[in-house]
């Protein structure tokens, strides 16, 4: 996929529209996305398409809340797959190689998203007091 990982301009319009409350639904979706990884991992354990379909389409919807466009398009992506497995009556085990990938890029996103939403993280180098370097 050649998504970026997380669009930050997206990220800075969720965080100035939630204002106060961006932290605490960063951390529902850190919660959510725990579950959802773990429960999509389990259906496709099962092979059962139907288990595959409600979590990912909850992590593709917040994730993309976030700005964090690789792990939406994942989602997205084994949603559809799930949802065509349904239909189709199959089972969904061919995507394994997709689920697989899903818990690193979920950590990987919400390590990016945590680290720039830290307000104790250091931005840009101070050069305050001191003369900027060219």
């Amino acid at each position: 996929m050649d998504e970026m990982l997380v669009d930050w301009n997206e990220f800075r319009a969720t965080r100035t529209q939630l204002g106060a409350a961006f932290v605490r639904i960063l951390g529902y979706f850190r919660e959510d996305g725990i579950k959802s990884v773990a429960a999509i991992e389990e259906a496709m354990r099962a092979r059962d398409a139907r288990g595959l379909v409600m979590p990912a389409h909850t992590l593709k919807s917040e994730a993309r809340q976030f700005g964090a466009e690789r792990l939406g398009a994942l989602s997205e992506d084994i949603e559809m797959f799930g949802r065509h497995c349904v239909e189709a009556q199959v089972s969904p085990e061919e995507y394994l190689p997709r689920v697989v990938t899903l818990r690193p890029l979920f950590e990987e996103t919400l390590e990016a998203l945590e680290r720039e939403a830290n307000p104790l993280v250091q931005r840009r180098p101070s050069t305050f007091g001191r003369a900027a370097s060219a």
